[in-house]
């Protein structure tokens, strides 16, 4: 996938969450936005995530267009929501780390389920402010690596600062990304808000970023042989996997005993859409068993709807990218509060190399 988490403007955002920087919505707002003219919905999230032929189908059926723009990293999503993103959009794409400050901060609407009777297909154990998101896909970030040209067998985060792995990984970037498995390795939890194990975080990540050799693209730099490890997302290892087919010689790192992260993207509707009631149908229309498992086809990352696993592909069942047997060790990103500033400083001095 396409992420890097967070950054500075970022924390002066979500921490105003925190102080209950709240905007409200009187009630006849409220009415004058369920009866706004429905024919367009704008939508903020990835690019490259959803089946252009799925947005084509409801447009159709609902005779309307939908317009999509997108965002560079979660911070343009935060940026958005928290300045009045119902000013400009009727579905926002967040993770689960924010919510709860998006929900204290009263950015985000309380949603009608309603109007979305499909969201009770979506596994309980994956969902975090219920009232106000419906998941949309989840991704483990974890380690594959090409097993015959890896100079190393990989069964620890701590394998990836190995001096032989020098110039061979291709990772995703991010403070709340790659601080966590530095955290792990250290025996410390992932989502610690002590400076001092930051900082020594810090200094793994130093000779993490020794042994880089790309930031992003994942899938390209294995099957190009440009890396013969990555850290990435599930998703990635798919297209990576699928493009090698027969000749695949990629394996997902079998960790011996740190969790992996397990991260999700949310649909939220902003606080003051202006379309909220097509919002609300197109919560419904994505989260059909038959729309979602379509969706996989194209982009084949973890999915929290049950029902739509259930009737997805086989291909999509038996996607090697998912074949791992500790699923359940797992950790979730949390909202650390203003030790995200603690965390930029440090992801700033990394990526300049101090």
């Amino acid at each position: 996938m396409k992420k890097a988490f967070l950054i500075f403007l970022t924390v002066i955002l979500v921490s105003s969450a925190f102080v209950g920087c709240k905007s409200s919505t009187s009630s006849s707002d409220n009415e004058d936005n369920q009866t706004a003219s429905s024919k367009e919905l704008n939508i903020y999230m990835w690019q490259q995530y959803i089946s252009d032929d799925l947005i084509s189908k409801f447009e159709k059926d609902n005779n309307v267009k939908i317009n999509l723009s997108y965002m560079s990293d979660n911070a343009d999503a935060i940026t958005k929501l928290t300045a009045g993103g119902g000013q400009e959009y009727d579905l926002i794409m967040t993770c689960d780390a924010y919510m709860e400050s998006l929900v204290k901060g009263g950015y985000v609407e309380k949603l009608n389920f309603d109007n979305i009777p499909n969201a009770s297909n979506i596994n309980e154990s994956y969902w975090t402010a219920k009232e106000y998101c419906v998941p949309y896909l989840m991704n483990y970030i974890y380690v594959v690596y090409n097993k015959d040209t890896s100079p190393i067998e990989i069964k620890s985060y701590n394998d990836l600062i190995n001096p032989a792995l020098k110039g061979q990984i291709a990772t995703i970037d991010g403070a709340r990304n790659l601080f966590p498995i530095a955290l792990v390795a250290l025996g410390y939890d992932p989502n610690s808000t002590n400076e001092n194990e930051i900082a020594e975080a810090y200094e793994w990540l130093v000779k993490y970023n020794e042994n880089v050799v790309a930031y992003g693209n994942a899938e390209q730099n294995l099957t190009n042989g440009t890396a013969s490890v990555a850290f990435t997302y599930d998703g990635n290892a798919s297209w990576a996997m699928a493009e090698l087919g027969d000749k695949n010689n990629l394996v997902i790192a079998d960790f011996d005993n740190d969790p992996v992260q397990l991260g999700f993207d949310l649909y939220v509707i902003p606080k003051g859409a202006k379309h909220v009631d097509l919002a609300e149908k197109f919560l419904n229309y994505i989260t059909n068993p038959e729309v979602m498992a379509q969706n996989l086809i194209e982009y084949p990352y973890s999915c929290p709807n049950d029902a739509a696993v259930e009737v997805a592909s086989d291909t999509y069942k038996n996607d090697p990218a998912r074949n791992f047997d500790y699923k359940q060790n797992v950790f979730f990103q949390k909202d650390v509060g203003e030790a995200m500033t603690i965390y930029n400083d440090y992801y700033q001095k990394l990526k300049v190399g101090e």
